[in-house]
């Protein structure tokens, strides 16, 4: 894996920072529906996995997972569902928010890496995207069943439900359509960045 950045390298990463901090305590980084919220934070996530690798994209990850744990305090935006969780056991809050997305953003740094070593350099934008915004769910999802499944809070929304079947439901329509927004938007974004010479491609 990269050890270092070079100076321009750190640069963009103290820029997709920014960007991620100011999406993070604005409304541009969340469209709340109900309890969840279709999240467009994984996108400056995948661009630095991108342009930076998984050293890059977990940085940024971790940036984002912080802001999300902060918001179960109401510090840079609220969540409902993580004011409970902090209630419940915020050590373990900590981890739900915060080691999902430092994993997506590192996962997502390989999964662009693989596709170009598969000489896919037109999907590899797109299967960044993608891969981003669906390791964003699942494992945040996952984190979120294996440490509170026990809890009489989400005992009440599985209501007696398979575990799948009820991570399908609750995540939903939202999900479906961050996919697709992360997908298309990161895609487009990765293609035009690389032709104007303003990123490379990921680094090992």
């Amino acid at each position: 894996m990269k050890k270092g950045f070079k100076p321009r390298e750190l640069t963009l990463l103290g820029l997709l920072t920014a960007l991620l901090l100011v999406m993070s305590f604005t409304p541009l980084g969340y469209l709340n529906i109900g309890p969840l919220a279709i999240t467009l934070n994984t996108i400056p996530v995948a661009i630095a996995a991108i342009a930076l690798g998984p050293t890059g994209g977990a940085i940024t990850g971790a940036v984002f997972g912080m802001t999300s744990f902060l918001q179960c305090m109401g510090i840079g935006g609220t969540s409902a569902m993580g004011a409970i969780l902090f209630e419940i056991n915020p050590a373990l809050a900590f981890i739900q928010r915060f080691v999902p997305r430092l994993l997506m953003g590192w996962l997502t740094g390989y999964v662009f890496i693989a596709f170009k070593k598969l000489h896919k350099p037109t999907l590899a934008g797109f299967a960044a995207g993608f891969s981003a915004a669906f390791l964003n769910t699942v494992l945040f999802m996952s984190a979120l069943v294996l440490l509170f499944g026990n809890t009489e809070y989400l005992q009440n929304l599985i209501a007696g439900r398979n575990v799948i079947v009820f991570i399908c439901a609750f995540v939903g329509i939202n999900a479906v359509v961050e996919m697709l927004a992360v997908t298309a938007i990161v895609g487009i974004l990765a293609k035009t960045l690389q032709k104007a010479r303003l990123i490379g491609g990921a680094q090992q």
